[in-house]
């Protein structure tokens, strides 16, 4: 489990493609060694990899077929930025909120405009994951945990202080990138108890 509370950023040093598969080799950035231990977890961007291989500076983790498919890794290049954070121990505090890193889907930036010194987006969630997504709610957007303005259809708005736009990746994205997206997991079991009330 993660929080959705960026470590710090990695960058993509290398893309290794194996068939439909791909091994992807990142420098660790502020990560301590204890953090990219061999078989520890890791969100990249939101996404729950493994790290296969522990480097001096980075690591390499394995991205499957299923991985690449559902998620926005496929379209990394080397020297990409990425947001990083290691696995959630009881020790730290919940600062966000509770994610798996098992993305839903892709999202699509559709607006950004600056707002004095914050950023406003509005992003396109595919319609199969809008009915998860509340004003005032939280959403998992490339790893980073943040709250929900408002939600019109599928489509949901966001406010970046300078904070996020610093040490996150987020900042730099415009209007028509990629995201991945991880709705709140109270939301689906909610649904899940609900719909199973229903059936009884």
């Amino acid at each position: 489990m993660f929080t959705g509370i960026i470590k710090t950023l990695g960058h993509i040093r290398a893309l290794e493609p194996r068939g439909a598969e791909t091994g992807i080799t990142l420098e660790r950035g502020s990560l301590g060694t204890d953090e990219c231990l061999l078989g520890a977890s890791i969100a990249v961007n939101g996404v729950c990899l493994t790290v296969a291989e522990c480097l001096d500076d980075g690591f390499r983790v394995h991205a499957s077929e299923e991985t690449l498919q559902c998620t926005a890794l496929g379209g990394l290049k080397a020297g990409d930025a990425v947001n990083l954070e290691p696995a959630l121990t009881l020790s730290e505090p919940l600062g966000g909120h509770l994610v798996s890193g098992h993305v839903d889907g892709i999202g699509h930036i559709r607006e950004r405009r600056e707002q004095g010194e914050s950023l406003f987006l509005a992003i396109e969630a595919p319609p199969e994951l809008g009915r998860y997504i509340a004003a005032k709610g939280s959403i998992c957007v490339d790893g980073i945990s943040l709250t929900v303005n408002q939600v019109v259809g599928s489509c949901f708005e966001l406010t970046l202080i300078p904070h996020t736009q610093e040490v996150t990746t987020i900042g730099a994205r415009q209007a028509g990138d990629p995201v991945n997206l991880e709705v709140d997991i109270i939301a689906r079991y909610l649904e899940r108890l609900l719909r199973r009330k229903h059936d009884l």
